[in-house]
């Protein structure tokens, strides 16, 4: 007679034992819905994460790509610069028109 039925535990159970009970299911449900909610975020996450790992790779490739483009550039340049090219003309060779301002200004300067 020590046993008792299911029913009749129930049934002598406390209002606070039936408020336990139902705060027990509320947590484990709810952490249950949390748990698969960090899983979904975990998995959208690691989707983020292949995303960007691609655009970074295809970033980097249009930067090496511009920079090749750069020295291409730089190498055919760069010989240029050791032609030189005169800035001005020798003042005894300047295309003055006569009697204008400019030879008068020509004229003061050859002679100062």
């Amino acid at each position: 007679m020590a046993t008792q039925s299911s029913k009749e535990k129930s049934a002598s159970s406390s209002p606070l034992e039936v408020s336990a009970e139902r705060f027990n299911t509320s947590v484990a449900r709810l952490t249950v819905n949390s748990i698969d909610e960090l899983h979904k975020l975990v998995s959208e996450l690691q989707k983020m994460q292949e995303f960007l790992k691609s655009e970074v790779d295809s970033v980097q490739r249009q930067i090496d790509s511009a920079v090749a483009g750069i020295n291409i550039i730089v190498e055919t340049i760069g010989p240029w610069k050791s032609i030189t090219v005169p800035n001005t003309l020798p003042s005894g060779n300047r295309n003055v028109r006569a009697g204008g301002p400019a030879a008068a200004i020509e004229q003061r300067m050859r002679v100062g």
